[in-house]
């Protein structure tokens, strides 16, 4: 794979010929500054002067120059660009220099004996800016760590080694330091060490790389890129690297091992070599956040990864979908989500065609559904078939497998039939997802075509019988082409052309040759006429019993009447109800259906009836108990028991016989929606005590009272509960229950202190009402009941009228 394009970046040119001793020994590149140290101590300062493109080389514009000194190497640069700092190493001393003009900072002196250094990430505390410095010293066998700021750098730790340092990484306070013999991790905060692995100096250079966040990279033994992190385990297994790496660096998702005359580019999520960059004299590798140098002696190359995006879809093109579907989820955090999204989806759909192209059909449906594959691509490679959607354009990837359709159907017709089969299959179970509701009119218009090419009489009939979305002119044509005039009545008729239906059935029934797929062509007459011509007031025509009685023996047309009847003219007749129940249940008890007892129309016709048990309230429960007593129909059975009073039993059917937690609990909360409190936690009181008692099942009864513990009675609860359960399992369950026990109790605190202060305002009413002297005469009568007082059984208002003491509590203007 192309994953890095490798660019010329810099490129040493000799002062004269044969005399030039000088070569490039490290690198290092913040923003728009690239710094080159050479091994006769020439430091040089470079700019950008135009963004790199791929496969041409950069042009650099040299800034400034500094020696260092009269020679020597310089052997480690970093820039530090929050405090415009360049740090070098030379001569054995880190020296702080102005990252812009090269020149010395005087307030920071030189730190002495230094084996090599680290940076730690800009920490801002009180207004400061500083980083943190880790200093590797081979003469004092330490790690010193210094806090460096704009003026100043002060040593505030040190971390002693056993041995000498020979490479060091950092990340937060943990230290990965390789000494003459081993790896070790030291935190110099805790001051914890723990030893990771031995390695041989004398055969392998010795490698401390930071990796992703909180991991580090290592060369371990046998020539493996160890991964470990902070805590030193290792969460991902090693990349097994060639012999003799100079250097190695992580650009995720990519670990890349230099040697001296390549670059090794490895998947961090697979393992595997994915790619090999040759290159001249190479010594080092430094990673940036856009891309890797690598130097040379008298060149520095730059190694530019193409997006993400872009290797998933030469992967694709390739038909490397394992290792694309690899690569997207390792990156997944780097992409905007709509991106991953539709690669997820190109990756995953395009498994599914070299699966379909290898008759593996069940797996190409399966990627299909997941991959929310556009059906219209599908359909648009049979011979035959018509995209409706005129904005269709089709967008299939190529898969060296693929297949002629076209081709297949005229020379080998066994196998185009496997195919077709497929499109069937495929479309009739997308027909009912999300997806196949934006596609119907195609999904339908396709899956007519298909039933008429696979003689499927049973399918075509059902398909346009009921609710479908076929485009009319197109299905029309098809299905007078092939003589199928019941489906054309039934067509018309599920697009509310009764009129036009009929009439296709009459004329079936004078010429009985026409179509002999359906023989009842007048009971379907009859049953439209029933729905669709009948005034429900009017009286002259058949009464709903005669109807009943002539539908008696067409089970499909029954079921229809009857729900015409119940759910359109909600008819309120027990004995309607009771026949719709039992109808429904014939239906799904059938002996033709059992051998498809878990098939999609039985689903829906038990959904029915369980939703018809729980809504009507008119049917006799115990007619439709009988008749599915000795069934398997536990769910119903239970809501049967339910409607006569039997929650107990109905409870224990769903425990015991169903083993169905969800609709054992579904059961007490729609019995109970409407009642009053204590019957609620009576019915989730017996639920527990069947999941306790003849078959003990503890996780049931664990999540019923952790999940629903405002259903239960806290001091009856605990007194069923066996002894040997711990607190632990029912702690949420405890803590839950409590909380609303407090809320309760302090609840009814405050009605009773609310009733209290109201009574204190009546009492306070009354005694405003009775103070202070009343002088009366003859001519004072009650405002109420307009008599006069005969007696000081008066009293006055706040307005100060005078009313009777008997009127005054029943006076409504009060």
């Amino acid at each position: 794979m192309d994953i890095f394009s490798s660019s010329l970046v810099f490129e040493k040119v000799p002062v004269a010929k044969g005399k030039d001793k000088s070569v490039i020994h490290c690198m290092e590149c913040s923003c728009d500054n690239l710094y080159i140290g050479s091994n006769d101590g020439v430091l040089q300062h470079f700019t950008t002067s135009a963004k790199i493109g791929i496969g041409r080389r950069q042009t650099l514009r040299e800034l400034t120059k500094r020696q260092m000194g009269r020679g020597g190497e310089i052997s480690q640069l970093k820039a530090v660009p929050v405090l415009n700092h360049l740090l070098v190493l030379w001569d054995g001393a880190i020296t702080a220099l102005n990252m812009f003009s090269l020149d010395p900072i005087a307030a920071l002196k030189k730190i002495q004996n230094v084996a090599l250094f680290r940076l730690g990430e800009p920490t801002v505390h009180t207004q400061q800016v500083f980083v943190e410095l880790f200093v590797a010293s081979t003469k004092r066998r330490a790690v010193s760590i210094h806090k460096v700021c704009v003026d100043r750098w002060e040593c505030v730790g040190t971390v002693a080694l056993a041995q000498d340092p020979v490479a060091l990484a950092v990340y937060e306070t943990c230290l990965c330091v390789a000494t003459s013999d081993r790896y070790i991790l030291r935190d110099y905060q805790t001051q914890s060490a723990l030893e990771l692995f031995t390695h041989n100096l004398g055969k392998q250079n010795v490698l401390a790389k930071e990796s992703v966040k909180g991991e580090f990279l290592l060369n371990g033994p046998g020539n493996l890129g160890m991964f470990v992190t902070n805590s030193g385990i290792s969460q991902r297994p090693p990349v097994p690297w060639p012999e003799g790496v100079l250097d190695a660096v992580v650009h995720f998702p990519y670990v890349l091992a230099l040697q001296s005359k390549a670059v090794h580019v490895y998947s961090m999520l697979d393992q595997q070599l994915k790619q090999t960059v040759l290159l001249n004299s190479g010594k080092s590798l430094l990673s940036t956040t856009d891309s890797v140098f690598v130097v040379a002696e008298r060149k520095i190359h730059r190694l530019s990864q193409s997006p993400p995006e872009v290797q998933i879809q030469k992967l694709l093109g390739c038909e490397r979908v394992n290792e694309a579907l690899t690569l997207l989820d390792g990156v997944q955090s780097l992409l905007p989500e709509d991106s991953y999204k539709n690669l997820h989806r190109s990756i995953v759909c395009t498994s599914g065609w070299i699966h379909f192209y290898r008759e593996a059909f069940l797996d190409a449906k399966e990627f299909f559904i997941k991959g929310d594959l556009d059906p219209r691509d599908l359909i648009s490679l049979y011979p035959g078939m018509t995209v409706i959607s005129e904005d269709f354009q089709s967008q299939l990837p190529s898969v060296s497998n693929a297949k002629d359709l076209r081709k297949l159907n005229n020379e080998a017709q066994a196998e185009f039939q496997k195919y077709l089969s497929f499109l069937c299959l495929y479309l009739s179970e997308l027909r009912r997802t999300v997806r196949g509701q934006i596609f119907l009119q195609d999904i339908d218009t396709t899956l007519l075509k298909v039933y008429l090419r696979l003689g499927d009489d049973e399918n075509l009939n059902q398909l346009v019988s009921s609710r479908n979305d076929c485009a009319m002119d197109v299905c029309m044509a098809d299905l007078e082409h092939e003589k199928r005039f019941f489906a054309v009545g039934l067509l018309h008729q599920s697009h509310g052309q009764h009129f036009n239906a009929i009439q296709t059935w009459v004329w079936m029934v004078d010429d009985e040759s026409v179509d002999s797929s359906e023989p009842n062509v007048l009971l379907h007459v009859v049953g439209v006429l029933i729905f669709t011509e009948r005034d429900p007031g009017d009286q002259s025509t058949f009464e709903p019993e005669e109807v009943l009685s002539i539908l008696t023996n067409y089970p499909d047309a029954l079921v229809s009447y009857l729900e015409f009847l119940v759910n359109e003219q909600q008819s309120q007749t027990e004995k309607q109800h009771t026949l719709l129940a039992n109808t429904y249940t014939t239906q799904i008890l059938h002996p033709e259906r059992e051998m498809r007892n878990n098939d999609t129309d039985t689903r829906e016709m038990r959904q029915k009836l369980q939703q018809f048990l729980w809504q009507s309230s008119v049917y006799d429960a115990d007619d439709v108990y009988a008749k599915i007593q000795s069934s398997a129909l536990h769910v119903e059975k239970a809501i049967l028991l339910g409607r006569v009073g039997e929650h107990r039993k109905a409870l224990r059917l769903l425990v015991d016989e169903e083993r169905d937690e969800d609709a054992a609990e579904d059961y007490c909360w729609r019995t109970s929606a409407g009642r009053d409190r204590e019957f609620t936690r009576e019915l989730f009181g017996w639920l527990l005590q069947a999941y306790l008692e003849s078959r003990p099942r503890v996780s049931a009864a664990v999540d019923l009272l952790n999940q629903n513990a405002a259903a239960f009675n806290l001091l009856k609860v605990l007194e069923v509960l066996p002894d040997s359960w711990s607190v632990q399992l029912v702690f949420r369950f405890l803590c839950e229950s409590l909380r609303a026990t407090t809320h309760d109790r302090r609840m009814r605190g405050l009605e009773k202190s609310l009733a209290m202060m109201d009574n204190l305002r009546q009492r306070h009413a009354w005694i405003e009402a009775t103070h202070g002297m009343v002088e009366m005469d003859r001519s004072r009568t009650c405002r109420s009941c307009r008599r006069q007082f005969t007696g000081p059984e008066f009293l006055r208002r706040s307005t100060g009228e005078l009313v009777h003491t008997h009127c005054y509590s029943t006076d409504d203007s009060r």
